[in-house]
């Protein structure tokens, strides 16, 4: 499967977000209706409130904000990980914008993610607009005929064509005997972390876990061996 790309042609990547602010009583003043309103489409119990919700904002662009990127690529026989994170999120988009429009959005080069098409493509695209980042051609979907997208998303491969509903890279390292990559923290801890514990670094390992395990998924697709730990370089 997948056979005819080549590897090194793939940049394997991961985002981790959280809320725009620490608490609910945070928000912007004018943020306060709008988040009031999406919550009421988000309860899952009658109990849930705009508050006890409000970590879910994160993965929502216009109440979240990106904090970190990690990304990845085969160079030769190694595969090079390496990330943009801060608290400033303008920056390390326009790093990541750069990066992409100087080196990735020409040519044949692809981007893949896990759940990607769904969440870090378009989330990464919202965050770019609303920092007044112009969009890497490989992010500009607007015009483009569905075979000029240059995107991979590895739990769409998993579909097949059907209507399956998410299934989780866990649960694909899982059934691939891929070291798991949820040895510390989940995507629902990485609000609190950075608010609470403002332990970036923690987030940072977590993302970087992701994406090589995003890549290892990649090569059981293609029926490959997965990468051993001395392949992999942090950079």
């Amino acid at each position: 499967m997948l056979n005819y790309i080549k590897l090194e042609k793939i940049l394997f990547l991961d985002i981790e977000t959280v809320p725009m602010c620490a608490s609910y009583e945070e928000l912007p003043e004018n943020f306060i209706p709008l988040w009031d309103k999406k919550a009421g489409y988000l309860k899952r119990n009658e109990e849930d409130t705009p508050e006890s919700i409000f970590d879910r904002a994160g993965i929502y662009a216009e109440f979240g904000k990106v904090v970190c990127i990690s990304f990845g690529i085969m160079a030769g026989n190694n595969f090079r990980i390496k990330s943009f994170y801060g608290d400033d999120e303008k920056k390390l988009l326009a790093d990541f914008a750069q990066l992409l429009e100087s080196r990735f959005s020409k040519g044949d080069f692809l981007l893949c993610a896990h759940n990607g098409k769904e969440f870090d493509f378009p989330y990464l695209s919202r965050r770019m607009l609303i920092n007044s980042i112009s969009l890497p051609e490989i992010l500009d979907l607007a015009g483009k005929k569905p075979w000029e997208v240059a995107h991979l998303d590895t739990m769409e491969l998993w579909k097949f064509g059907d209507f399956k509903n998410y299934t989780s890279l866990e649960t694909l390292a899982a059934v691939f005997n891929i070291p798991t990559p949820k040895d510390d923290i989940d995507g629902s801890q990485v609000g609190r972390v950075y608010w609470e514990d403002q332990d970036l670094d923690r987030i940072v390992n977590y993302c970087q876990k992701d994406v090589l395990t995003i890549a290892q998924l990649f090569l059981r697709y293609q029926g490959k061996d997965l990468l051993k730990e001395e392949q992999v370089v942090f950079v």
